[in-house]
């Protein structure tokens, strides 16, 4: 996000060590509960065997078909591993290139391995290429998983297990123990509860960012259940091999965010120097090991996230703790490039002693890397990451190059001080092939082949009988084109001009959270869409499959939204012209309207695309308290619309979301194109304030509803249908 100010800080540092980054723990029993779960018929199918003798220091993995007097003489396939996390990547290597299924954002597909195993033959060896394979933002906290249930997080923890993730951030429920931390230096609850931020605003309050909550306090029973979820996700990430990396005091307490109301965003800085600042730290971390056991010696600490320090002298900026090792999100080094100099830079990370006590994300390596301009972060260790996704955007965008070659070029540069890859994307929205890619680059030497890969890929996401070719070709034109984006201007997914506030100009963009198309739908998205459509008449059985489904509603979705910009175009055309009239206008906006009537009836054809999935699951965790339900609902809506209590970030965590599009954004464009009518009519000038005024009245609105407990929470229509009569009228 874009929004900076000058805030009075001090450079924070851990007051523990950390001893080591990697789970202590020889306990496989966490792999057979992941097959048993995935995997029921073949619950006896693996032996998994953690190697001791192995001294590399790198992951790695063995397959091999087992022999019958190992196990119980039932198992098929022997898995031996240096680590956990290595184990749990050998059997994904296995039941994908051996048993042709996966695992997905949608659901796991691993209960649909062949009954009769496939045998290995040649053993296969592999090792990761980097110590640390790292996942999320602290933002997907809230763009993502702010109303998931255990349910959902044991999906996906799966789903990074077996992708070999090592070390996961782990956010959820820091506010029960904050909370403690804060009561015991002496503030009462009333100060705290002014403090804390609303349930789908957390991560801002983490950072510093805000404080306080516009849609009521932070409810005890948020709190208290969010601490009780923590326990259960660190449990599983530990028992699958991950080292969760854990919160830490970051001195924030009850300046500034720009654009906020100071109520709201007036967030103090406790100073490490302070001795106050030691003991808040010291009884933080000692709550979390109580609490959870001493399953990780590393911690997050951001301070700078769109914040400055008050001072850019270079001595200010060195760290006096001697003691520091900690974990921070690179992204203030991108994002105020201007403060954030070599020579600060440099600075700040030798405040910090020794190379090896500290983490640094390269948070937007693949559009925006900061290790080059750095020099490989001065000797600090570092992660490349792939940030890709702001706000939970939709968009189809992806640079294969960018993250195949372009870590190995990072890990192979002189002087590099490189550690790991990984995934930070703010929300996670499609494009999931090009997240998966990162996490397999991360166990192959060599770059990996765009065109096999993708042909792989398709074949498991598609996993039936006789795949049609062309079900494989269009992912193949996806993967040669919107997915091989070389345009330095358009590197992240892409925001469709439709879920913007309407305005005559500014909505089709370049650089930050871009609209503008940078492909030839034409070339692309339409004969992409025919050949899945021609592969579901080819085999039937591919209409059952939960991801086929959900790519026909995607690809569909995203041509309307292309399609959506010329309409657009022709509409601000047509009333610049002084030769139009209110009429020809009134005709200009009907088939902008009718586009968004359309792409609102496929979006409800599939779960995954609506509104009520996401408003839902902030309800059903009130369990019936209907004040509580409220709450959360106001919380959901207002983060995908205004993200704040007037619309200071309005629009930034938009979706194209059934429900959304027909109940929010069409009754924007509707109020648009009728206000381009009356003043063409009454001859009256545009006024972008009154437009803006009448747009955030629409947003004011539609937040203080509620839908209750049994409004628009299931799907409407079939997708095959509609995705059909829709590829005939936009394709």
């Amino acid at each position: 996000m874009k929004f900076f100010t000058s805030l009075k800080f001090a450079l924070l540092a851990a007051i523990t060590s950390v001893i080591s980054i990697s789970a202590h723990s020889d306990d496989v029993s966490g792999l057979y509960a992941l097959v048993k779960r995935r995997m029921p018929s073949h619950s006896n199918a693996f032996i998994f065997n953690l190697s001791t003798t192995a001294s590399s220091g790198v992951d790695t993995f063995k397959i091999r078909d087992a022999s019958h007097d190992e196990g119980d003489g039932n198992a098929n396939i022997y898995i031996e591993c240096t680590t956990i996390s290595a184990c749990a990547r050998g059997l994904y290597t296995y039941v994908t290139e051996f048993g042709g299924v996966d695992i997905w954002w949608t659901g796991s597909r691993l209960d649909q391995l062949p009954h009769k195993l496939p045998i290995v033959n040649e053993p296969i060896t592999r090792s990761a290429i980097v110590p640390y394979r790292y996942f999320f933002n602290t933002v997907t906290f809230d763009y993502t998983t702010a109303f998931y249930t255990f349910d959902d997080w044991s999906l996906l923890l799966d789903w990074l297990a077996l992708r070999g993730v090592n070390l996961p951030l782990a956010w959820v429920g820091y506010e029960h123990i904050l909370i403690e931390v804060f009561r015991e230096v002496g503030l009462n609850d009333a100060e705290i509860a002014s403090f804390m931020s609303g349930p789908a605003f957390q991560a801002w309050n983490r950072f510093g960012n805000i404080q306080g909550s516009w849609s009521g306090d932070l409810p005890t029973q948020w709190i208290n259940d969010q601490f009780a979820l923590q326990k259960q996700i660190i449990l599983r990430m530990v028992e699958l091999g991950m080292t969760p990396i854990l919160p830490s005091f970051t001195g924030f307490v009850p300046l500034q965010w720009a654009g906020f109301p100071s109520v709201y965003t007036n967030d103090s800085f406790l100073e490490p120097f302070d001795p106050l600042f030691a003991n808040m730290q010291k009884s933080l971390i000692d709550k979390q090991i109580a609490a959870y056991g001493s399953v990780s010696h590393i911690y997050t600490l951001d301070q700078y996230n769109e914040n400055n320090p008050y001072s850019g002298d270079l001595a200010y900026l060195q760290n006096p703790d001697p003691e520091a090792i900690w974990l921070m999100q690179g992204w203030l080094f991108y994002s105020d490039e201007t403060f954030w100099t070599t020579e600060r830079v440099q600075a700040y990370l030798g405040g910090v002693p020794g190379n090896d006590s500290m983490i640094i994300l390269d948070l937007y390596s693949e559009a925006q890397p900061q290790w080059e301009r750095l020099s490989s972060y001065y000797g600090k260790k570092w992660v490349w990451c792939e940030l890709h996704d702001f706000g939970g955007n939709m968009g189809f965008e992806g640079n294969f190059v960018n993250v195949t070659a372009e870590p190995l070029r990072a890990l192979t540069s002189p002087g590099s001080s490189m550690i790991g890859m990984g995934l930070t994307p703010e929300g996670m929205e499609g494009n999931e092939i090009i997240y998966d890619v990162l996490l397999d680059q991360a166990w192959s030497p060599a770059v990996i082949d765009r065109t096999l890969y993708v042909s792989s890929w398709a074949s498991r996401r598609y996993y039936v009988s006789d795949l049609p070719s062309s079900a494989v070709n269009a992912w193949e034109i996806l993967g040669a084109t919107v997915y091989s984006n070389r345009d330095p201007s358009s590197q992240a997914t892409l925001k469709s001009i439709l879920e913007l506030a309407p305005a005559l100009s500014g909505l089709v963009r370049t650089g930050f959270s871009p609209t503008l198309v940078f492909y030839d739908t034409n070339t692309t998205i339409v004969p992409a869409l025919r050949m899945l459509i021609q592969a579901g008449y080819e085999s039937k059985s591919l209409l059952k499959i939960p991801e086929f489904q959900y790519d026909l509603v995607d690809i569909t979705r995203q041509l309307l939204v292309n399609r959506f910009i010329t309409l657009y175009e022709t509409l601000v055309a047509t009333y610049a012209s002084n030769s139009s009239s209110s009429a020809t206008i009134a005709t200009a906006s009907q088939p902008l309207l009718q586009l968004l009537r359309d792409l609102d009836e496929l979006l409800l054809t599939n779960d995954y695309f609506l509104l009520g999935k996401w408003i839902g699951a902030a309800r059903r965790l009130s369990y019936g308290n209907t004040s509580y339900a409220a709450l959360l609902e106001r919380n959901a809506r207002n983060q995908i619309t205004l993200w704040g209590p007037t619309g200071e970030i309005n629009d930034y965590a938009s979706k194209q979301w059934g429900g959304l599009v027909g109940g929010y954004y069409m009754s924007r464009w509707e109020t648009f194109a009728d206000y381009l009518v009356e003043t063409k009519d009454n001859g009256a000038a545009y006024n972008a304030t009154a437009v803006a005024n009448a747009m955030l009245e629409i947003g004011e609105q539609w937040n203080s509803q509620t839908w209750g407990l049994t409004a628009g929470w299931e799907t409407v229509g079939d997708s095959w249908s509609v995705v059909q009569a829709l590829a005939t009228k936009y394709a």
